[in-house]
């Protein structure tokens, strides 16, 4: 191993993550009804190639051999979430019984696996009755979701004690309601914006539900946080960056962390008419006390001033060579930034970064392992980033990789793939890639990445020997 291996904490959590809609399939079974993502894809032009999750990775069906493939990485923690169309179709009333069977049989397996469950209770499955009632832009949607955590929260108590309430407050406004790139699909900034505040007022009274109902929980959330830089030292550009940094972080972080929205971009919405969602008192319930935060980190954004940009008035300079799958950056030392700035500026909570990972265009296995070394090498150094900010002073508990699984990837369908296990879509079967075996011997190894060969492919044998299996 290298001499300048970053060092974690015994206790460390390594770990995976997925989302209810995008690996359970059985859309239509046991008593689960259409979420705003079962409307959307099923719209023409809003997903890859029309694609849908009706079936997606089966785990609804599959999850013991899923289970086995977390037992065997030695992951000590699973990040998921509970499908708000499954638990509670309508969006109102009693829990659905076999919903409520369903995640207790697959909390109670992994309790006897020793694996730790952290239960997203928002992950973008809103009930589609809810959309019609007018879903996140509305104010009543987050007292629907208060009501249900009220619900949900007893019905599992025994079985969890680290609860996040919503899953990237940023995605669920911006691209739901203003850009429409996701579920529900519109295009209205005023109703991004209200959408804003509706999920972060969400939280704040999830949060108090989860309190009344198992004092003794661990409640967060997790934010998806970028880091954000001027493409020049002209005034111009640092005004962009300082907006789209405003838009993606500070909205979301201000109110949760210090009670207010910050003052520059309460300015630049002013003029939408939608502030008016924000009523006295309410800010008072977004920052109710939580016990860690989750960081959701993907991107290194270079910005431009862009005048015709109606929104931010700002652009993405596209990254250099080489990137992800989607085209993101790979800038490891961009993780570092984002825990760092966290750290210092605002929190000193327990921080867990509950998504990281890539997307590549994976090759189909051919026999044994399917190797990719882009994922190993992108984990890796983005691993060393995560510890080299443990040794600036952050007090990061834990590392979740994005993604267990192949799975559907929203509006882009199945057409990227972030799992560390290859799924093949048509048989359903599941295939751990080099990057599985790199990621249990990282766990085993105490969380310093295992030395790897340069980028050329790496054998089943050579990765095997390496992580002690066979």
């Amino acid at each position: 191993m290298r001499d300048d291996m970053p060092s974690f904490p015994d206790d460390f959590l390594w770990g995976v993550a997925t989302a209810a809609y995008q690996i359970e399939g059985a859309v239509d079974e046991d008593g689960r009804r259409p979420s705003i993502w079962d409307t959307f894809a099923a719209a023409p032009g809003n997903t890859h190639r029309g694609q849908t999750a009706a079936t997606t990775c089966n785990h609804y069906h599959r999850w013991p051999e899923d289970l086995d493939l977390l037992t065997d990485l030695g992951v000590s923690a699973y990040r998921l979430s509970f499908s708000w169309a499954r638990l509670q179709p309508t969006g109102r009333g009693k829990l659905n019984p076999a919903g409520v069977r369903f995640y207790r049989q697959l909390l109670t397996a992994l309790r006897g696996r020793g694996i730790r469950p952290f239960v997203t209770l928002y992950h973008w499955d809103l009930p589609q009755p809810l959309q019609d009632e007018g879903g996140w832009s509305t104010r009543s949607t987050a007292q629907r979701f208060a009501d249900y955590v009220a619900l949900v929260v007893p019905a599992f108590a025994d079985l969890v004690t680290d609860w996040g309430t919503i899953n990237e407050p940023w995605c669920v406004a911006f691209l739901g309601y203003g850009i429409g790139a996701h579920a529900p699909g519109i295009r209205d900034l005023p109703s991004a914006v209200r959408a804003a505040h509706h999920v972060n007022l969400a939280h704040g009274w999830a949060t108090a539900a989860i309190r009344n109902s198992s004092p003794d929980s661990q409640v967060g959330l997790s934010l998806l946080l970028t880091d954000v830089v001027p493409a020049s030292d002209s005034a111009e550009d640092h005004a962009a960056a300082k907006r789209v940094d405003g838009n993606n972080n500070r909205f979301f972080l201000d109110p949760i962390l210090r009670g207010t929205y910050p003052a520059d971009m309460l300015a630049h919405y002013e003029p939408t008419g939608a502030l008016d969602a924000i009523h006295d008192g309410d800010l008072q319930i977004v920052a109710a006390p939580i016990d860690y935060l989750g960081i959701n980190h993907y991107h290194h954004v270079v910005v431009a001033a862009d005048p015709d940009e109606p929104h931010l008035g700002a652009r993405d300079v596209p990254p250099p060579p080489p990137t992800t799958g989607f085209g993101w950056s790979i800038e490891p030392e961009s993780l570092r930034n984002v825990l760092l700035r966290v750290s210092a500026e605002y929190t000193k909570l327990p921080l867990y970064i509950t998504e990281s990972g890539a997307s590549f265009p994976d090759a189909a296995p051919n026999g044994g392992t399917l190797v990719d070394p882009d994922r190993v090498s992108y984990l890796s150094r983005y691993v060393d980033a995560a510890g080299a900010a443990i040794a600036g002073g952050v007090n990061l508990r834990g590392y979740f990789v994005w993604s267990l699984l192949d799975n559907f990837e929203w509006a882009e369908g199945f057409s990227q793939r972030f799992g560390l296990v290859h799924v093949d879509f048509d048989t359903l079967t599941r295939t751990p890639k080099a990057s599985y075996h790199w990621y249990r011997a990282a766990i085993n190894a105490g969380g310093p990445a295992p030395d790897m060969p340069a980028p050329s492919p790496f054998s089943d044998v050579a990765w095997a020997a390496r992580d002690g299996s066979t």
